[in-house]
């Protein structure tokens, strides 16, 4: 395109569409590519299919991709080895001896939501099958339970610098050029203080589980049906089950935009060792946390010498032959594939918005309306909407740094605090959408009907919400 134009704005809108329709970000970023290119070449589908087939490969040889594959890869095969041999259940189960009464067993769920910082399902799925024992031995309702372990997965992941959210986020910081090759992460790191519904939700939920907070509307009712033994919607297993386009739980139709990787760490957790022994969890996570500070916080070098070194460890105590090891973490790589898909599916998305000019239309148009004190705080509203419409904070967001951080740059806006606005919103869909993976997970993890789970915290992440929208205000 010779110039931008307002049509440079329809792929976008047909991601956002499909993404609410069909909850599947993948396919909406792919359909979005495709519709820009049909926009460029109207009348030459051998031209169309050239291009296409041009970017994906562009796309594929780049360096930041091949990065992220790897350590969104080498996570998933961590994560599969620490809940293969029981590690991962094992440190739950420990932690949960230290709980006395409610109160101490929501802290300790609490405890256990911000120790567990790799990943969002891991951290979903653990705490809560860890945890729900005890808090029905205290009369804790379920909902509650759900409500803590929610609200330290996303969230704790956000502001943990050693995690798949800030890999798959430093990665699209790196592609948008907003962080120059190999420094994505630090860009990333100077954003959390920035963060401001991650942190909100975090202390909202430490207030609640000290009782400083009382529980408030479908909570309230929750508790106290289950202090009188009648709890509402609390069920022993909750099966959550993938199929071509819905989990079905408890036999309801919950559209989930991850089924293939939600299902694959079910299933991991369903074959894991129930008698493991804690110091399969702690010294992997140990040796995760301090290889990277020694390399300088560089994640890959880290990990790589982590799972070296935790395949030597298990063999050592002939927890599972090398053979068996390689199999669980070609498995637990499987579950990071969706990641890996969207993260490309989104790169050649920004290359087609690109060639039609979307970001300069959108700086030429917006900034005379648009100044660096707005933008945070409306950046955060826009982008908490649709991340919640499409239960896709991770595709929402591939789709919107391209359009957000130009114009950042364009008003002179805080950049720091753009990028906090967006990983606030992001983790708002994240927690708070129905049936987004992290919400589907905490409910399957803590044995809770999920719609009962999703209505029950709803008020907290509201809550938590409009406090970051009017932290954005102030602070811009």
């Amino acid at each position: 395109m010779d110039s931008p134009s307002a049509i440079s704005l329809i792929p976008p809108v047909v991601v956002m569409a499909v993404a609410i329709w069909l909850k599947r970000p993948i396919l909406s970023l792919v359909v979005g590519a495709v519709a820009g290119l049909l926009m460029l070449f109207p009348t030459q589908p051998l031209e169309l299919l050239n291009t296409f087939a041009e970017i994906s490969q562009n796309v594929m040889q780049d360096e930041t991709i091949g990065w992220l594959i790897l350590v969104c890869g080498g996570f998933g095969s961590l994560i599969g080895l620490l809940i293969h041999t029981g590690g991962a259940v094992a440190f739950g189960r420990s932690a949960s001896k230290l709980a006395t009464g409610p109160k101490s067993s929501m802290f300790m769920t609490f405890i256990l939501g911000c120790i567990i910082f790799i990943d969002d399902y891991l951290n979903a799925l653990s705490v809560g099958e860890a945890m729900k024992r005890v808090t029905d031995k205290y009369k804790v309702s379920r909902q509650m339970l759900a409500y803590i372990v929610d609200s330290t997965a996303a969230p704790i992941c956000v502001i943990i610098p050693i995690s798949t959210w800030a890999i798959f986020f430093g990665g699209l910081l790196e592609n948008n050029k907003v962080a120059q090759a190999g420094q994505g992460v630090d860009v990333y790191m100077q954003a959390i203080p920035y963060m401001l519904y991650p942190w909100l939700a975090v202390t909202l939920v430490l207030l609640v589980t000290l009782k400083i907070m009382p529980a408030i509307g479908p909570m309230k009712k929750a508790e106290l049906a289950a202090q009188n033994g009648t709890p509402m919607d609390a069920l022993p297993e909750v099966s959550v089950e993938a199929s071509a386009s819905h989990h079905h739980v408890q036999g309801q139709n919950v559209p989930a935009g991850d089924q293939y990787a939600v299902h694959a760490m079910e299933q991991e957790f369903e074959e894991s060792d129930k008698h493991g022994k804690l110091r399969n969890f702690i010294v992997p996570m140990l040796m995760l946390i301090g290889f990277t500070i020694y390399f300088d916080i560089d994640v890959l070098k880290g990990l790589l010498v982590t799972l070296v070194l935790t395949l030597v460890f298990y063999s050592y105590q002939r927890l599972m032959s090398l053979g068996d090891m390689m199999e669980v973490m070609m498995n637990g790589f499987k579950t990071m594939l969706p990641a890996i898909c969207t993260v490309i599916a989104a790169f050649i998305f920004k290359d087609v918005c690109d060639k039609l000019l979307l970001p300069q239309y959108v700086i030429e148009n917006l900034t005379p309306y648009m100044t660096a004190q707005m933008l945070p705080a409306i950046v955060f509203l826009a982008m908490a909407i649709l991340s919640f419409a499409t239960g896709s904070s991770w595709g929402i967001f591939a789709v919107s740094i391209p359009i957000v951080m130009p114009l950042a740059y364009a008003v002179e806006a805080d950049i720091p605090l753009v990028i906090g606005a967006l990983l606030s919103a992001a983790s708002f869909g994240s927690q708070a959408c129905f049936y987004s993976d992290s919400t589907v997970l905490a409910a399957q993890g803590s044995g809770c009907n999920l719609v009962s789970h999703a209505v029950t915290q709803l008020p907290y992440a509201l809550i938590a919400a409009a406090l970051a929208f009017a932290g954005f205000v102030l602070i811009a």
